[in-house]
């Protein structure tokens, strides 16, 4: 059974993947898509796992390979694959809302996500920075989502979206992958001492969730 409190086996965990580069890229697409749709896995999370894993991939004497020779995940074309994956799903979200986002208002899950207190912050930001607002809520985890939906059913350009959105994923998206690749070590000297509490925090996250969508859903329905 994996203990999520003890760091070798999170380390384990991690180095499974270090030396097997297609799964991590696919990966990191999948899970970006998810989390850009909602799922309960923070984005600065999967980045922060996936530089991990090109940590030691970085440092085969401390974290051997498999079998000799084995190629690992390089973190450049892994930071390329994250702000990819990150700009795709956000416009993924932006088309969602340029297409759709009438209709979307219509379903349970939607309506919540894009409620009055969020809308109203949203249309209070784009009244005062315009399309610039893209890049705003790039940096702000919990508006995210319904931040960039609004982008397209407002009818912010297209070209406008990936522009600032692009330019704002380029300064944090790389920036996070290769500073944990390079400095892992450190980062996780660091980490020891809270794990006990982020995991404590992470556990109460899907909980929640999970008692949220599932639980209140029935509970509604009856």
């Amino acid at each position: 059974m994996f203990d999520f409190l003890d760091p070798s086996a999170i380390e384990a965990f991690f180095l499974g993947y270090a030396y097997s580069p297609m799964h991590v890229y696919i990966g990191v697409v999948v899970f970006m898509c998810m989390s850009s749709l909602g799922f309960p896995l923070p984005e600065e999370v999967i980045l922060v796992s996936a530089g991990f894993i090109a940590f030691m991939a970085l440092h085969p004497a401390d974290y051997p390979p498999p079998t000799p020779g084995a190629q690992g995940v390089d973190y450049i074309t892994l930071s390329v694959v994250c702000f990819v994956a990150v700009l795709a799903s956000d416009f993924i979200i932006y088309l969602l809302g340029k297409y759709f986002g009438v209709r979307l208002l219509k379903n349970k899950y939607f309506n919540k996500i894009l409620s009055e207190s969020n809308i109203a912050k949203i249309d209070k930001w784009y009244s005062k920075y315009g399309a610039y607002v893209c890049g705003i809520f790039r940096f702000t985890p919990g508006i995210r989502f319904p931040g960039h939906m609004s982008c397209g059913m407002m009818g912010v350009k297209w070209w406008k979206f990936i522009l600032v959105d692009g330019a704002a994923a380029l300064i944090s998206v790389p920036t996070q992958v290769i500073l944990v690749a390079l400095y892992g070590k450190v980062i996780l000297e660091k980490i020891k001492p809270f794990k006990m509490v982020f995991f404590g925090i992470l556990a109460f996250i899907v909980i929640f969730y999970l008692f949220k969508h599932f639980f209140l859903s029935k509970k509604s329905a009856s």
